[in-house]
C-alpha cells in the first residue's frame, strides 16, 4: 500500500490530506491563514491516527511549493522537509498553478464544452498582480508561469485564437476587466483531489525532489521589511 501525506499551506485555506493508493482517506482544513503553522502538526497527527498507520508507513510526503503566500509556502516546505528528513522519505513538490489547472480540468469535464479550450490559473499577488500561466487540456505549458500586472489587454493573444478558462483566487480581478466573449470562469472545488491526483502520479513515476535543494517557488523575489 502506498500512503502519501499531502500538505498545502500556500493560500488562504490550508489543507492536509492522507491518501492510500490514490484515494483520499482523510482531510483536515484551516480557514485562518494566520494559523497555518500551528494547524499543521496536530492535523498530521490526527490524520495518521485516524488512518491507523504510523508516520513511518508513509511512502512519500508531498507539498504545494508555490507560487502563493510567501509565509505559507515557507511553513509548508519546512514541515514537509522536516518530516522527510526525520523519516527518510522522498519529497514530492507540486506546482500550485498545475494543481489549480488539474482541479479546473476536473470541473471542465462536468460542463458543456464551449471551445477547444486553454486553462489559465490566477493566484492573487496583491493589487492588480497575479501569478499565472496557461495550459492546454493535457496540462502542457502554453505560457510559462510568471507574475503579471493585469490590464484590459492581458491575455488578448490567447483569447483571439481560442477560448480560455480563468480560475483561482486572482481571477475575480480579471473578471472585472475582461469583456471578451471567449473568456470563461471556473470556480475551483476539487483542489484536494487535484493535489492527490498529481502526488499519486509523481509517486508512481518516482518524480522526487532532492531534499537539500528544495525551496519554495516564489516566482517574484522575496522582499523582507526587516532590517539586517
Amino acid at each position: 500500500m502506498s500512503w502519501i501525506l499531502n500538505i498545502d499551506t500556500s493560500l488562504e485555506t490550508a489543507a492536509v490530506t492522507i491518501c492510500c493508493d490514490g484515494l483520499i482517506q482523510g482531510t483536515r482544513k484551516s480557514e485562518n491563514q494566520k494559523d497555518h503553522a500551528s494547524f499543521l502538526e496536530p492535523a498530521i497527527k490526527s490524520l495518521v491516527k485516524e488512518a491507523g498507520i504510523r508516520l513511518n508507513d508513509l511512502s512519500a510526503v508531498a507539498v504545494v511549493y508555490g507560487p502563493g503566500s510567501y509565509t505559507g509556502l515557507r511553513v509548508g516546505m519546512s514541515s514537509a522537509k522536516g518530516l522527510c528528513y526525520a523519516l527518510n522519505k522522498p519529497l514530492i513538490l507540486l506546482n500550485n498553478l498545475e494543481v489549480l489547472t488539474t482541479a479546473a480540468l476536473r470541473k471542465y469535464n462536468e460542463i458543456p464544452a464551449r471551445w477547444t479550450s486553454l486553462f489559465c490559473p490566477m493566484i492573487d499577488a496583491r493589487r492588480m498582480e497575479v501569478y499565472t500561466a496557461i495550459y492546454d487540456q493535457n496540462l502542457n505549458t502554453v505560457m510559462n508561469p510568471c507574475a503579471l500586472i493585469l490590464n484590459v489587454q492581458s491575455y488578448q493573444d490567447f483569447l483571439t485564437n481560442s477560448g480560455v478558462y480563468f480560475f483561482g483566487n486572482g481571477s475575480n480581478k480579471w473578471k472585472v476587466l475582461c469583456d471578451n466573449k471567449n473568456a470563461g470562469f471556473i470556480n475551483i472545488v476539487y483542489k484536494e483531489e487535484a493535489i492527490n491526483q498529481l502526488s499519486t502520479q509523481k509517486l508512481e513515476q518516482q518524480l522526487f525532489s532532492p531534499l537539500a535543494y528544495a525551496q519554495p517557488l516564489y516566482i517574484k523575489e522575496f522582499y523582507s521589511t526587516q532590517k539586517p
